[in-house]
């Protein structure tokens, strides 16, 4: 091949130096200057695309997280050395809330408008929240990670045992979790009522951390989320942390999220703590491990739920993120003495973010009739039809983790409070015995 010349090559240079620049910057590059037959193109080779590929919701018609969510993309799911994964959740025969939602594509009612564009959830459910009606539903029983969205779960269980008044001295295990934080500091104190706005209102796994404390640590705390999932008629759950963080076995689905933000809005402080935009929070002292640190003064906390500030009628929700679990989100408003919600999971940040796609399908929800239906909500679980949750071993796996393969409850110490029952309950029946007999003999005489 040819040489190119001395003034060509500078010629090039300064081109691609200039379309570099330009294409930074953000604008269209310069026209180039006419290249060498001898080095443009051959003639087969088309033009490089200019704009990328139209977006496509994702496609779930085929099922591939009728069982488990996708892959982990890192070591969080990893199990320890010497231990195996859980095996994934069964899957129940008939689909819970109506057949129509095994359908593991789009479900929307008969005769309604098409949906809205710019989707990128895999998994959704939009419900009415009072009467349980599901509205429409994409994927809504497949299995994904919850990331933050867990959240709620654990509101429920802490809302249901905790006093809210009681006040707590935060730990340096509380200040040192990953994740997202709401600023806990080692010797702060704080009231049950500012971990649960610190959970609720900024994601936070420190307060997470210092509500499982109360609640009998991480692993007891693991235990009642699934056994009150379980409950709630939540069977695609399992939860393998307290603050969301990704770990072996973890699952949900976007009917079971739905099953949970339901429940939590039927307290009015959850539905008050997640409607709340900004609260005064404590500071806490310097801790004294590190020698820089400095005291921290009581400050504004803000809601970071987009839909809040900008939705109207928006009643609050949750957040969740994690590599894994992608975006997930719920949320829900209030119009007209409607309230609907949505729940989403393993959605991205484009081509709008997932507030704003909540947005959308919260508006087509109250552009249907109210008889448009596809399923339900199931109610709660009777206790005596609530699923025996077999006891567990200590704890296994992952940040907060424990081996829920079978569902596991609370500690083998569930065991020797049985057995203690069973023996009392013995020693009556003996007793009832003995006490018959001498009352029969005392009839004979």
């Amino acid at each position: 091949m040819t040489a190119l010349p001395k003034s060509a090559r500078r010629r090039l240079l300064l081109t691609a130096t200039a379309s570099a620049l330009a294409l930074g910057a953000g604008v269209a590059p310069a026209a180039a200057l006419p290249m060498p037959a001898q080095f443009a193109p051959a003639a087969d080779v088309g033009p490089a695309p200019t704009t990328t590929p139209p977006f496509s919701t994702p496609n779930t018609d085929e099922c591939p997280q009728r069982q488990a969510p996708p892959p982990a993309i890192d070591l969080s799911e990893a199990p320890r050395p010497g231990e195996q994964a859980p095996a994934p959740v069964p899957v129940p025969d008939d689909p819970v809330g109506g057949a129509a939602l095994g359908n593991c594509g789009i479900v929307t009612a008969p005769g309604t408008p098409p949906l809205p564009a710019d989707i990128s959830a895999h998994g959704w459910v939009l419900s009415d929240l009072d009467s349980g009606q599901i509205l429409a539903a994409k994927d809504p029983h497949g299995r994904y990670r919850p990331a933050s969205t867990i959240k709620i779960l654990l509101s429920l269980v802490a809302l249901d045992e905790l006093d809210l008044n009681h006040t707590v001295t935060a730990t340096p295990d509380d200040a040192a979790m990953e994740g997202s934080s709401v600023g806990l500091g080692a010797g702060g104190t704080y009231t049950n009522l500012q971990l649960m706005q610190g959970l609720v209102m900024r994601s936070g796994n420190d307060a997470a951390h210092a509500l499982a404390a109360q609640l009998g640590g991480d692993e007891a705390t693991v235990a009642k989320m699934n056994a009150k999932a379980h409950s709630l008629g939540a069977l695609d759950t399992r939860t393998a942390s307290v603050s969301g963080l990704d770990g072996p076995g973890m699952s949900t689905s976007p009917y079971d999220l739905a099953l949970f933000f339901r429940a939590a809005m039927q307290n009015p402080t959850f539905a008050q703590l997640i409607s709340t935009e900004t609260v005064q929070f404590p500071g806490h002292p310097a801790d004294p491990t590190k020698p820089d640190d400095k005291p921290v003064e009581p400050h504004p906390i803000y809601n970071d739920n987009q839909l809040l500030a900008n939705y109207p009628g928006a009643l609050g929700g949750k957040t969740g993120y994690t590599d894994d679990a992608r975006q997930t989100f719920v949320g829900g408003a209030d119009h007209d003495g409607r309230r609907l919600a949505v729940t989403l999971m393993a959605a991205d940040v484009l081509p709008i973010r997932p507030w704003e796609q909540v947005s959308r399908l919260l508006d087509y929800g109250y552009s249907l009739d109210r008889t448009a239906e596809v399923g339900t909500l199931v109610d709660p679980v009777a206790a005596s039809d609530t699923p025996a949750v077999e006891v567990a071993g200590p704890a296994t796996h992952g940040p907060g983790g424990m081996d829920l393969a079978s569902g596991s409850d609370l500690p083998n110490k569930d065991i020797a409070g049985r057995v203690a029952v069973g023996l009392v309950g013995f020693c009556v029946v003996v007793g009832l015995l003995v006490w018959a007999r001498a009352l029969t003999r005392r009839r004979r005489r």
